[in-house]
């Protein structure tokens, strides 16, 4: 086969555009510092990128409930520590009032002062985070105590988040049955009162509550363990991500110049078989 001037030119042509469009990919791979930048780029690297993505999207998600979760739970012990000191001054007053030096006047001051304690173990039980009641069970938008305590068998149901792949966690606390108890203790506290007795009832609830804050602490425990299981997956879904994406600086220079020199080379050879025209003559 006769090989013409115009086939040259037009093979040279091709391969410097070639050159161009390689040193152009290696361009914008040193710009955006990724192996790919259109899915047409390498189909096989976007598609396993997609994965990645999906999967360190969906450990932000559960971080973000697991951040939910802590919220509920950190707030719910601090409410049931106040329930606790609470109980702690019931108890000092009860057993003043058992010492039956005291005149009238003063066991009047310590009813009194039980009924203020009983209001604000009331609002401790109608604690809210955001705009949703902690010890409201799944009835979240109503308060446990609302002009008195409400017997609802919602209040005792569990309120559960997702937080690792099909796991879920009990979130709030059932102490329904618990502030019910307490406030109807209180509500038998008066002027008649055995105190003497009331105060093996204080023990009790306040034994209750150190269980209940128990449960929680242990809920914490599995928290913090979920969110260091949940850090690793990140990191590794992230590591992952970035060995199928991002390019190796070093090597994409390295390639960048020894295209830019076949790019030269190939200019070079170019100018030298393209053959000089008539006007190149008459210049």
């Amino acid at each position: 086969m006769r090989v013409t001037q115009s086939m040259l030119s037009n093979n040279m042509l091709r391969n410097l555009s070639s050159s161009y469009n390689k040193m152009g990919k290696l361009q914008n791979q040193l710009d955006t510092g990724k192996k790919v930048n259109r899915p047409s780029d390498d189909p096989v690297v976007v598609m396993k990128g997609m994965g990645y993505r999906m999967q360190v999207d969906k450990v932000a998600q559960f971080q973000r409930n697991l951040g939910e979760a802590n919220n509920y739970l950190d707030s719910s012990d601090d409410a049931l520590d106040k329930v606790g000191q609470a109980m702690h001054r019931a108890k000092e007053l009860v057993t003043s009032a058992a010492n039956g030096t005291l005149t009238p006047e003063d066991k009047e001051k310590i009813q009194s002062e039980l009924d203020q304690l009983r209001n604000h173990i009331q609002d401790l039980a109608n604690t809210k985070v955001g705009d949703k009641y902690l010890f409201s069970g799944t009835k979240t938008s109503t308060p446990l105590f609302d002009n008195g305590y409400t017997d609802d068998d919602a209040f005792k149901k569990s309120v559960d988040i997702e937080v690792f792949d099909g796991v879920t966690m009990n979130i709030n606390t059932d102490a329904a049955a618990l502030f019910k108890g307490i406030d109807d203790m209180f509500s038998k506290f008066n002027g008649n009162t055995d105190f003497s007795a009331a105060i093996a009832d204080i023990d009790a609830n306040m034994d209750k509550v150190l269980t209940t804050r128990a449960d929680i602490g242990a809920r914490q425990n599995r928290v913090e363990m979920m969110s260091n299981r949940l850090d690793s997956q990140e990191a590794s879904a992230k590591k992952q991500m970035s060995e199928n994406e991002d390019i190796d600086y070093e090597k994409a220079i390295t390639d960048m110049l020894t295209q830019e020199s076949i790019h030269r080379a190939a200019l070079s050879v170019g100018s030298r078989i393209i053959q000089p025209s008539l006007v190149d003559f008459l210049r």
